[in-house]
């Protein structure tokens, strides 16, 4: 997974306060005392826009903010990335740091159809583990803040999919090749495709406990039936065209 080589000119560096964050974000107890365990200090590492940039704006993606989160375990609760993404109006990427290693996690954030001034954050994508000294990679080439907004989260969408669905089955080895092509591809379609597959990956499981906790044959039969069909789900959702998954939702 690539690390990237923010541009100095775009350089912020302001530590946010956590106190902040729970003003903007109308943090509860719960939510505080996620924040008191788990993060040392927040940076508001870079800030990614047009006059740093020298990128057009575009509709959902004004600017993009690089936010790095020096966090005391080495799994984050998606309730403090919400937290921080609920504050900040603006697309975020997250870089977290954590005995000397680093990761970057982003959701899919776009403005709200109902409500231009609210944001509308999805599910979290996240990326691998690699040593904080890893060679950093020059940004993608965009042509406007949107487009580097999509390039950025492709590569977080696309490995957290792979992992989520690790072998059922010979076909999930393979590449997706009844997929659009890709430059017909949007990212909410990839996004739509990868949320489904989770769901799903997650429905197999539940049905796999429920297999190995009865004990009558007869229901045995039946789960294992039910079993079978949310396996074959899952494939075609794996190998099907992110926007029939779209579809389906």
């Amino acid at each position: 997974m690539t690390l990237y080589d923010w541009p100095r000119a775009a350089a912020f560096g302001r530590v946010i306060p956590k106190n902040k964050i729970y003003e903007h974000s109308s943090a509860n107890t719960a939510l505080k005392d996620l924040f008191v365990r788990d993060v040392d200090r927040i940076i508001w590492s870079h800030k990614l826009s047009p006059e740093t940039l020298r990128l057009e704006p575009s509709k959902k993606v004004p600017e993009i903010q690089v936010f790095r989160i020096i966090v005391r375990t080495a799994t984050l609760d998606h309730h403090v990335l919400r937290a921080i993404d609920k504050a900040i109006p603006f697309p975020l990427i997250f870089e977290l740091v954590h005995a000397s290693r680093v990761k970057m996690t982003a959701a899919y954030k776009r403005p709200s159809e109902a409500d231009s001034a609210r944001w509308v954050v999805g599910d979290y994508f996240e990326g691998d583990w690699q040593p904080e000294e890893t060679s950093r990679s020059p940004l993608p080439v965009a042509l406007n803040m949107g487009t580097l907004y999509e390039q950025l989260l492709e590569p977080l969408v696309e490995a957290q999919t792979a992992r989520l669905v690790p072998s059922t089955g010979e076909a999930s080895q393979a590449p997706p090749s009844t997929a659009a092509p890709e430059s017909t591809v949007s990212l909410e379609e990839r996004i739509a495709q990868a949320e489904a597959i989770k769901m799903q990956a997650r429905e197999v499981d539940r049905i796999k406990v429920r297999l190995a906790r009865e004990k009558q044959f007869n229901k045995r039969v039946a789960i294992n039936a039910e079993l079978r069909r949310a396996k074959q789900e899952l494939e075609r959702l794996k190998m099907g065209n992110p926007a029939a998954a779209k579809a389906d939702d």
